[in-house]
C-alpha cells in the first residue's frame, strides 16, 4: 500500500502568477490541486491529499497564519496520514520549518517545499521541489524518524540548521556548517546524515498568543532606541544580531543591560552566517559584559530562529531560567 501524503498549501511563490497589470507584480493566486496538475507523476510515489491552509506570499505570514498552519498539519496526524508537505514561500519558509519542530511532536515526517520561480515563469523549479518533497515525505526513513524538513533544488535539509543564502538562485538554501540530510540522485534519495529531530519541543507553546518578541541589528554607531521605545511598549523579549561573537555598541548595550534589569530576557545572536556567539569581549555591549548581565547565548541561531524559540519558551510560560534552559538544549553542532 503506497503512503497518505497531505498536501498543506499556504501560497508563495510556487502558488504565484503576475496579474493583468505587470506592474502588480506576482501574487499567490493558484490552489493546490493547481500545483498538482503540474506533475501528474506525482501519484507514483504516495496518495495524495490536498488542503488549502491560507494563500500569502512568505513575507506576509503571520504567527496567526502559522497557528493555523500547526493546527492543519495536527489533523493530519490525527487522520492518519505518513507524512505532510507544506507548500510555502521561500521567504520565511526556513523558520516555519524550524517553529513546527518546536511546537509540535511530529510523529511523522512534515517537509516544507517551495520555488524561486513563479508558477507562470518559463522553467519554474515548483513542480521538482514538490515532487521531491513528496517522496521525502513518503520515503521510509523520514517516516520512521518524524521531524521537520526543508526539501529544495534536490537537497533536503533539517530545519534546525536550514537558512535561505540567496535572494534568487535555485540553490538558496543552505545548511551552513552541518550541510543537508540527503539528496536526490539518479537512484533516489542517498542519506547524507541521519534524519530526526534536532531541536526539542517547548511542551506548552502557544504560537500566535500575542507575545512579542524584537529583533534588534547591531551596526556601526547604532544606539539603543530601538530597545528603549520596545520597552514603553510592554515588549516580552528581545534579540540581539549582534556583530561578530554577539557584540554591540555601547549606547544599545546599554539599553538591552536595562531590559535585563526590568526582568525581559534578552537572546545573544550573530549577524554572520556560520559559527556560534561566544562571550570574549568586554566593555560596553561586548558580548561577555551582556552574559554577565544576565543574557543568554543564542548559540549559532540565526536571529529569526531564536525569536521564535523565545516566542515559544514565553508562550508557554516560562520564567528566565526555563528560557535560557530552553536555549542550552538546543545543540550548536549536528
Amino acid at each position: 500500500m503506497q503512503p497518505r501524503v497531505r498536501i498543506l498549501t499556504t501560497g508563495g511563490t510556487i502558488a504565484s502568477t503576475g496579474g493583468d497589470d505587470a506592474s502588480e507584480g506576482k501574487t499567490p493566486s493558484k490552489a493546490g490541486d493547481d500545483l498538482l496538475e503540474t506533475i501528474p507523476e506525482i501519484d507514483e510515489f504516495a496518495t495524495i491529499e490536498v488542503e488549502d491552509v491560507c494563500q500569502v506570499s512568505g513575507f506576509q505570514l503571520t504567527l496567526e497564519h502559522a497557528a493555523d498552519l500547526l493546527e492543519a498539519v495536527d489533523c493530519a496526524a490525527d487522520d492518519g496520514v505518513d507524512g505532510v508537505v507544506v507548500t510555502h514561500g521561500t521567504d520565511t519558509m526556513a523558520e516555519s520549518a524550524f517553529l513546527a519542530e518546536l511546537a509540535r511532536d511530529l510523529p511523522l515526517p512534515v517537509v516544507f517545499t517551495g520555488a524561486q520561480r513563479s508558477f507562470d515563469q518559463p522553467g519554474t523549479d515548483g513542480p521538482t521541489n514538490l515532487t521531491l518533497a513528496v517522496r521525502t515525505a513518503a520515503h521510509e526513513r523520514f517516516r520512521d524518524d518524524g521531524g521537520s524538513y526543508l526539501a529544495f533544488n534536490d537537497t533536503v535539509h533539517a530545519a534546525r540548521w536550514v537558512v535561505k543564502g540567496h535572494t534568487s538562485r535555485l540553490e538558496t538554501f543552505q545548511s551552513p556548517e552541518t550541510g543537508p540530510i540527503a539528496e536526490l540522485t539518479t537512484n533516489g534519495l542517498r542519506f547524507l546524515r541521519e534524519p530526526g529531530r534536532y531541536a526539542p519541543r517547548i511542551e506548552g507553546a502557544a504560537v500566535g498568543a500575542g507575545v512579542r518578541v524584537e529583533i534588534v541589528t547591531n551596526a556601526a554607531g547604532v544606539d539603543g532606541r530601538q530597545v528603549e521605545s520596545g520597552l514603553e511598549a510592554g515588549v516580552d523579549g528581545f534579540v540581539l544580531a549582534g556583530t561578530g561573537l554577539g557584540n554591540a555598541t555601547a549606547e544599545l548595550g546599554g539599553a538591552l543591560e536595562s531590559a535585563l534589569d526590568s526582568g525581559v530576557p534578552v537572546v545573544l545572536t550573530s549577524r554572520c552566517h556560520a559559527g556560534t556567539t561566544a562571550g570574549v569581549y568586554g566593555g560596553g555591549g561586548g558580548a561577555q559584559t551582556l552574559l554577565e548581565a544576565g543574557a543568554i547565548g543564542g548559540g549559532d541561531l540565526p536571529a529569526w530562529k531564536a525569536r521564535l524559540l523565545l516566542v515559544c519558551a514565553l508562550s508557554a510560560g516560562r520564567g528566565l531560567e526555563g528560557v535560557r534552559e530552553a536555549f542550552d538544549a538546543i545543540d550548536s553542532v549536528a
